[in-house]
């Protein structure tokens, strides 16, 4: 008992030890389990002048984390292979100021893609992508400085109503090159100097579809006539058919000789 006794001042200190290693390991993983502090798997996250940055930069991503931390003030993912932004993609990113989406392969941007952040974002880079174009309410009501050189664009209406609504980077605006266009003659020309020539593709546009719709017009017009035209003749010949079976018939006559004959 002596010798227990005189081991109890360790014994205990190694049980204390114990309990503070297992409840220390307990917070972390709980710390770890919170919203917005665990890092998404490839990617890199630090506080940079009190900023939680999160970057994710040439991690073979092939679609946007679904893991991102929800404090996350600054967001790189440039350098993927990403193919589509989808609705709502960052919507629990409330403090998202900066998002840099720049050399990946993105085609298709979803009208809602950036829903949530509209009011928080100040920088947006989808530069060096496959995009040709997007919905126009893709950047409804984005603040954000937006830099979209070195893209194949096809210029035409959309595409004009979207660059009429945010604001495109001073230093990268004339990057923004029409690779294909409505008209062929602007194709390989910055987008900015086209519209600022006065050229309105919505204008082009509403001919074309107007054209369009006259064309239409004009074949179904004909249709009805060819079907009028078929339908007369078709009655026209029943009706002579139907003539000449009742001049066949015998007469009235006919048939008061042969009752006089019987």
């Amino acid at each position: 008992m002596q010798d227990l006794a005189g081991s109890d001042m360790p014994w205990n200190f190694n049980i204390f030890d114990g309990f503070g290693l297992l409840w220390g390991l307990l917070f972390g993983l709980f710390i770890a389990s919170a919203p917005g502090i665990v890092c998404p798997t490839s990617c890199h996250c630090l506080e940079k002048s009190g900023m939680a940055v999160v970057q994710c930069m040439s991690c073979n991503l092939e679609s946007i984390p679904p893991d991102l931390p929800r404090d996350t003030v600054v967001l790189l993912l440039a350098s993927n292979h990403i193919t589509h932004i989808p609705n709502h993609a960052f919507k629990e990113l409330h403090d998202l100021q900066e998002l840099d989406l720049s050399n990946n392969d993105i085609e298709t941007v979803d009208l809602g893609a950036f829903h949530g952040v509209s009011d928080s974002l100040r920088v947006l880079d989808l530069s060096n992508n496959r995009i040709q174009s997007v919905p126009k309410e893709a950047f409804a009501h984005l603040r954000a400085k937006i830099r979209l050189s070195d893209n194949p664009w096809h210029c035409e209406c959309t595409l004009q109503e979207v660059l009429r609504e945010l604001r495109l980077d001073p230093e990268t605006a004339n990057e923004v090159i029409c690779h294909t266009a409505a008209q062929d003659e602007y194709a390989g020309k910055p987008v900015i100097q086209v519209l600022d020539s006065g050229i309105n593709f919505c204008n082009f546009h509403h001919k074309t579809t107007d054209v369009a719709m006259f064309v239409t017009m004009f074949g179904w017009f004909a249709v009805v006539i060819a079907y009028v035209i078929y339908y007369v003749r078709h009655n026209q010949e029943d009706a002579r058919r139907h003539l000449e079976y009742l001049k066949s018939l015998p007469s009235s006559k006919d048939f008061d000789t042969i009752s006089t004959v019987l």
